[in-house]
């Protein structure tokens, strides 16, 4: 049997700066029915809450509402799998998104990848009024129930947050026993947790080298066999991809997104240094001290697979038998800045002249 490899493409950034909301979503919209018609897998919509104060001169991310956004998609496609990477789980309440996944599932036949996690970054929370230091604990808990109420015709539960009796979710989930589960692996503790829980992962390079990723999916697939889970549980790769037809302006056009996308990045871990409730703070600390040093030919060299179809060819290559991944998520305007035609341009040569390649 020829396995295909997943091939996504990240909606994390479906605005472009100096939109307004409405055409943001027109756009969000257009991009996503691109991907189906130029063969990806599936998208993968990065849930998003609140403008950052390097945003309120432009359009914030829109997509504070993944399910939402992502049953539109369903409707506007016919085959594209719809990935949530990721739902940030203790936002909510757990037997009422229990119920929108199971729906969002059925309008779309089951072409739903729900990835779940709890988020680094304290502000959202603090949005909500959530304590992050409660954040793990709800995690876990929100997942087994929505696990059981999938599962199950009637289920009960009782735990230190939530607590239910002799409830009956309807409808159930389309795929059985409900969608593929992913979380995405950000720090080095979080990659044997998962494993343990039998959750695929999204992984990326914006915090670790190949060989200390490498060493993270070791450690995950180990955890992920300890625990019993057949299989061997699902790598992908998120990372910024640019192809274009000359080298200059593959490395050029995207040069000043790039950095300020990163820059932001950095700004965000330092953030959340000393935060109440925030776990793996030393590994935080640095990244934030790494990226505040970074240059354009680090990620070149380092994050990015930027370069003609060849090169990217050769990249991700690479990096799929180094790292033994099942697929790649491209991140197609890393930044948002980068206008709209070059980015659509690079993406049906990402599908024409390298994925076939991939496979």
């Amino acid at each position: 049997m020829t396995f295909t490899m997943h091939i996504g493409l990240s909606m994390e950034c479906d605005y472009r700066y100096g939109l307004s909301q409405t055409e943001a979503f027109d756009e969000a919209f257009f991009t996503a029915k691109l991907a189906e018609e130029q063969g990806f897998t599936g998208v993968w919509l990065a849930e998003r809450h609140f403008a950052t104060p390097e945003r309120t001169a432009g359009v914030p991310s829109i997509v504070s509402a993944p399910l939402i956004l992502a049953t539109a998609i369903a409707s506007q496609t016919t085959h594209l799998r719809i990935g949530i990477g990721v739902l940030v789980l203790p936002l909510g309440h757990p037997v009422r998104m229990a119920e929108e996944v199971a729906t969002l599932d059925n309008i779309s036949h089951g072409r739903l990848d729900l990835g779940v996690g709890r988020s680094g970054f304290t502000r959202v929370y603090e949005g909500y009024d959530v304590p992050y230091d409660e954040s793990r604990q709800r995690f876990l808990e929100y997942l087994n129930v929505m696990r059981l109420a999938w599962s199950q015709e009637e289920f009960s539960y009782e735990g230190e947050v939530y607590s239910f009796n002799e409830v009956c979710v309807i409808p159930k989930t389309f795929q059985k026993p409900y969608p593929p589960l992913w979380s995405a692996a950000t720090t080095r503790e979080s990659f044997p947790l998962y494993g343990e829980m039998g959750l695929n992962i999204l992984v990326g390079l914006r915090g670790m080298t190949v060989p200390v990723l490498a060493e993270a999916i070791q450690e995950y697939r180990q955890a992920w066999a300890e625990a019993g889970h057949p299989g061997t549980g699902q790598v992908i790769l998120r990372i910024p991809i640019y192809v274009a037809d000359t080298k200059e302006k593959a490395l050029s056009e995207p040069e000043e997104s790039s950095i300020h996308a990163y820059a932001r990045l950095q700004r965000a871990f330092t953030g959340t240094i000393g935060k109440e409730g925030t776990t793996a703070g030393e590994e935080r600390a640095e990244r934030s001290s790494s990226l505040s040093t970074i240059t354009y030919d680090d990620l070149l060299r380092d994050r990015f697979a930027f370069g003609e179809p060849d090169v990217v060819t050769s990249r991700l290559q690479q990096l799929r038998d180094d790292l033994q991944l099942e697929g790649f998520i491209m991140e197609s305007n890393v930044g948002g800045k980068i206008d709209h035609t070059l980015v659509h341009k690079s993406i049906k040569m990402f599908a024409n002249e390298v994925v076939p390649n991939l496979h």
